[in-house]
């Protein structure tokens, strides 16, 4: 069974930085997709980035170059550097796993992800 463990969050000003890190506990396939998600107050959960084993990435267009998604195999680790951060990326950060992924990049933020971290609060004011 995977658990994966996400820190990093916290309390920034506009503008500010934040880098969330995701430590992957357990055995996976060697062609993971891994992704991170975030839910606002009051809002659904939705997609904000996401990579495949080949290093293919993905983001949603509210962070498209503010954004990005990075790994570290020999940590099993997933990041995510957040830079310039808007008071509407303020939220509940979650990343996600799919152990065995076989898709096009395209879709990498529409798959369903298998396993899913407990969170870490984003918090970002004006």
């Amino acid at each position: 069974q995977l658990q994966l463990v996400e820190s990093g969050g916290g309390s920034v000003q506009a503008g500010g930085s934040l880098r969330l890190s995701c430590v992957v506990y357990g055995h996976t396939h060697s062609t993971p997709c891994m992704g991170w998600f975030r839910k606002a107050p009051g809002k659904e959960r939705e997609p904000v980035a996401a990579m495949d084993s080949g290093l293919n990435t993905r983001y949603s267009d509210s962070v498209k170059g503010r954004f990005t998604i990075s790994q570290d195999n020999a940590k099993n680790t997933l990041y995510l550097q957040m830079n310039s951060l808007k008071p509407e990326d303020t939220g509940m950060y979650y990343c996600a796993i799919d152990p065995g992924c076989w898709v096009v990049p395209a879709v990498l933020l529409r798959i369903g992800y298998k396993h899913w971290g407990q969170g870490t609060q984003v918090t970002v004011s004006s």
